[in-house]
């Protein structure tokens, strides 16, 4: 048996830019941290008595004995791209559902990529896990979504991912001291909207929209260099959130499915209790809202949005990782 551990992501600014429609004529560019939530995936192989070869077990439960009959589409694509075709139990637990906004679904490739390689004794670096968890959910799933919450998953850390027009990404670890990240992380709040919603769904109008939207996604981009130059100076930390602040409105002009009246209701709250800024994290459309909001205004904060949940998080500097394998 075998156990990987994925972390979460949230990212910070520059979201939209590590969609190929953009990155492939221009480098694109965010700054995002990995948290200390994870997908678990347990991979145990199966001796050979059980009445089916696979079972695949995550919020239903598949017993199939071809692989081709597998319902979950990335379970499906990351056995067959690894050609493992023996007995097999897969199992998943997350500390966060799907469609929180929060990568989920890169988050349990990369997890299971990681387990599968390990079973069958193979090392495999950072990269390659999230060269080939890209691969299986937007070359062969034909996912309109981006490349990020894969290299932040695999990766862990708080860095800068830059994506070059040639396919390559360079990850680059945003280097600031331990008291600025623990203040950072201080000042940062997030809350579940309680509405779920497909990525893909928001981001196909968003990819439709991407050479009208050139200047807005470069705009973006740039936002990146004053997030690092903040963090890495460390002195007015405060300027993150108004910077978030504008990059959520540029961020809903890239399509009309990104916020909603609901959502645009519960930022505004939390603007006036105190928060300098914010974003819905991942496509948009629901999942989860992140604030930047000091502590002397949390309280305020919570109170305004008192009928949403608050998720308790901080930073995970390691990337996915093998955390159990028995003998």
């Amino acid at each position: 048996m075998i156990i990987a551990r994925a972390p979460f992501r949230i990212s910070f600014v520059g979201g939209g830019t590590d969609i190929a429609e953009f990155y492939r004529n221009e480098p694109g560019a965010v700054v995002s941290t990995a948290i200390n939530k994870y997908v678990y995936i347990t991979v145990n192989p199966n001796p050979g008595i059980h009445p089916f070869k696979f079972r695949v077990a995550y919020s239903v439960t598949e017993n199939v004995n071809e692989i081709e009959a597998i319902q979950h589409p990335i379970v499906k694509e990351a056995l067959r791209l690894l050609d493992y075709n023996k007995p097999i139990e897969i199992t998943n637990v997350a500390d966060f559902p799907a469609k929180s906004g929060l990568g989920s679904s890169s988050t349990f490739a990369v997890c299971l990529l990681h387990a599968l390689h390990a079973l069958k004794g193979e090392h495999v670096t950072s990269e390659q896990l999230a060269r080939e968890a890209h691969q299986i959910e937007v070359d062969i799933l034909k996912r309109p979504i981006g490349k990020q919450d894969h290299y932040a998953s695999a990766y862990g850390g708080l860095n800068h991912i830059q994506f070059m027009p040639d396919e390559t990404v360079k990850i680059n670890p945003i280097i600031c001291s331990k008291k600025v990240r623990s203040e950072l992380f201080d000042n940062l709040m997030m809350f579940f909207t309680g509405i779920t919603r497909d990525a893909g769904s928001v981001l196909k109008e968003q990819v439709q929209n991407t050479p009208q939207r050139l200047e807005i996604l470069r705009y973006m981009r740039d936002m990146t260099g004053k997030v690092i130059n903040i963090m890495q100076d460390g002195n007015d930390l405060s300027e993150i959130g108004r910077i978030l602040h504008d990059g959520w409105i540029a961020k809903k002009k890239l399509a009309s499915t990104i916020s909603n009246d609901i959502i645009d209701s519960y930022y505004e709250a939390a603007r006036l209790a105190g928060a300098l800024g914010g974003k819905i994290l991942g496509a948009g459309g629901g999942g989860c809202l992140l604030l930047f909001v000091e502590k002397e205004n949390q309280d305020n904060v919570r109170n305004a949005l008192k009928s949403l949940t608050e998720l308790e998080f901080n930073f995970e500097p390691e990337g996915s990782k093998v955390v159990y394998i028995s003998d």
